[in-house]
């Protein structure tokens, strides 16, 4: 089939059916039944042209027993063989469907967090769900039906040439014409409508997406008819693209039959002079005649077949882009503590920033261990939540280092690194299931009990107190249900519930009144619980008595009142894709306890001046 497909498009399959495990059991017995049961046809028709044609001789009624049963066997056989054929080989692509997402979601997790949050949710979604689908779809649709279809497209000329050499020929010639080229002819105008098709299929997610994450906003602002009308053009041009392929599907169906009645023909054509001269019995004619009526069944599948290894080819190249070439990071175990001590987080002269962009922070140090509480501030956009990731082990530092334990956190085992240490993005995700099960995310065996006394930790008690089924509500898909304070404090919970010892925080504050943000920001960095370590990034300077260390990340020709970002300023960090990056890196200007920079620092006194007032 490579002759179908072009070299990236090889490639790109190549690579992502690497991930997909197949069963070759499974498979094999799929082909085994798939010929049966279409062998099964083809012997009906051939059996059956024999037997019409016997009993017009008006032989003894005994001379047809063997062929009337033999017709009711095949066609219970027909049915019986392509229903088990439908069961096994259904059963071995969900099962590959299965592995091949559960191997790129392993992937993701473990490669670089730019590849990822460069996509619109939209396109991740069609990427890891109708890619995935489509590139498994290879198997039931495009691989059996080949397989198939040349086992009994072999077998069924052989059998023919066994009666007539030169009819068998023919029908050989129509087979190729109906099964490889009449694809061929279709491939060009198939593959065009399949890109039309899956653009015209991200678009639709992403509108989807906006529409159903953003309505009320949308709304609010007037542009939900616009997106209404948007999402409407993307659906007519979805159905013109499928249309386009219904055609490309009518043309080769077309040949398909073409081919048929050809093949009739000149059954017709050589068998009646061999009959007539003796060279083939008058009752065979009838079997040379009529058995490629039912040998084409299987060659008509073919150029549906070879659309869908097109879809299939297409989807590969875009999981491909997904994954990215660049070479996988090397990964390392990361030892567990010694008993008796906790795990240890160290940077060292650490740079920061996201691969491909500049450096956005550099000349950081901190240590963060069991029983410390740390607080990193500054302007929006500095590089504190970069400063998580790349702590995490989820980016990789420019320069300098980060060690849990001693051993390069970059790299090292993901179980491995998230046993020690967790982290909460600002954007985190909540899922479309109950408030237990969100939390339950980072610990499975959480009890209610345990999940209710989080809750109230993280500010939820009277929250959860109203809530109509308590711990068992349901919450919609990305906290659409519950506010913005609510989805914040609904993470933290989350996070908290996490058996990790060190903990990194991203604005658990956010979408708080103040006084509620400060009372969490003290809950946090109190010394009630010694069991953790607890790395807190925050715009919040007031309620950072507890923190044993404040390191105030500025960039140092910045003036004074950049620690308070100015009014309508979000706080995403810098260094995303699309966002503006600073022009100089930033630095750790001052580190002390929050006494010390509130005497000592202008800048610092002046922000927690303008908080209180």
């Amino acid at each position: 089939m490579n002759a179908f497909l072009t070299a990236p498009e090889r490639r790109a399959l190549r690579r992502v059916l690497g991930l997909l495990d197949v069963d070759r059991r499974g498979f094999a017995l799929s082909v085994l039944l798939g010929t049966l049961g279409l062998g099964s046809a083809i012997a009906l028709a051939a059996t059956s042209a024999w037997l019409i044609a016997r009993a017009a001789q008006q032989p003894p009624v005994l001379y047809l027993t063997v062929a009337a049963t033999s017709v009711r066997m095949f066609g219970v056989m027909r049915a019986l063989m392509r229903y088990l054929q439908r069961l096994a080989s259904h059963r071995v692509a969900l099962a590959g469907m299965d592995s091949l997402r559960q191997n790129l979601y392993d992937l993701l997790a473990t490669s670089r967090v730019d590849r990822v949050a460069a996509l619109q949710r939209g396109d991740l979604l069609a990427r890891t769900g109708a890619d995935v689908d489509d590139v498994g779809d290879l198997v039931v649709k495009s691989l059996l039906p080949a397989c198939v279809t040349a086992v009994v497209g072999v077998g069924t000329v052989v059998g023919i040439a066994l009666l007539s050499p030169a009819a068998a020929a023919v029908l050989a010639a129509c087979l190729l014409v109906s099964g490889v080229v009449a694809p061929l002819i279709t491939m060009r105008s198939a593959r065009r409508a399949e890109l039309d098709s899956r653009t015209a299929r991200t678009d639709l997610a992403e509108t989807s997406m906006t529409l159903l994450d953003g309505a009320a906003e949308l709304q609010v602002a007037g542009r939900i008819r616009g997106l209404h009308t948007q999402l409407a053009d993307t659906s007519a041009s979805l159905e013109r693209a499928t249309a386009r392929a219904a055609r490309t599907s009518g043309i080769a169906a077309g040949i398909d039959r073409l081919a048929m009645g050809l093949a009739v023909v000149g059954a017709l054509l050589l068998g009646i002079p061999e009959t007539t001269n003796g060279l083939v019995a008058a009752v065979a004619l009838a079997v040379l005649v009529l058995t490629p009526l039912a040998s084409f069944e299987g060659t008509a599948d073919m150029a549906p077949a070879a659309v869908q290894l097109v879809r299939s080819a297409q989807a590969a190249l875009r999981i491909d882009d997904l994954l990215g070439h660049e070479d996988p990071v090397p990964t390392h175990p990361v030892p567990a503590p010694v008993p008796g001590t906790g795990p240890r987080l160290v940077a060292r002269d650490l740079s920061i920033g996201w691969p491909g962009g500049p450096v956005v922070a550099t000349g950081i140090d901190l240590d963060l261990e069991v029983g410390t509480h740390l607080a990193v501030v500054g302007p929006s956009g500095i590089g504190k939540s970069t400063l998580l990731y790349t702590l995490a082990g989820m980016l990789p530092p420019v320069s300098g280092s980060v060690t849990l334990d001693g051993v390069e956190v970059w790299g090292g085992d993901r179980h491995d690194v998230t046993s020690e240490v967790t982290m909460t993005a600002e954007d985190a995700h909540v899922f479309a299931t109950t408030v237990l099960e969100n939390l339950r995310v980072a610990c499975p065996d959480l009890t209610e009990e345990r999940a209710t006394e989080l809750l109230a930790t993280a500010g939820l008690g009277p929250w959860l107190a109203e809530l109509p089924a308590g711990l068992d509500t349901l919450v919609g898909s990305g906290g659409t249900t519950v506010s913005g304070g609510e989805r914040r404090r609904l993470l933290l919970a989350r996070a908290l519930a996490s058996p990790s010892p060190l903990l990194l925080l991203d604005e658990p504050g956010e979408h708080l009144d103040p006084a509620t943000a400060d009372a969490l920001l003290t809950s946090l960095l109190g010394p009630d619980d010694a069991s953790r370590g607890v790395l807190v990034v925050t715009h919040r300077l007031s309620a950072l008595a507890g923190a044993d260390t404040v390191l105030v990340l500025d960039r140092p020709e910045a003036p004074a009142p950049a620690l308070v970002p100015p009014e309508g300023h979000g706080h995403g960090d810098d260094g995303t894709p699309g966002r503006t990056t600073a022009p100089a890196p930033a630095t750790v200007v001052e580190r002390g306890t929050h006494a010390q920079l509130s005497a000592h620092r202008h800048s610092y006194r002046w922000a927690v001046e303008q908080e209180s007032s």
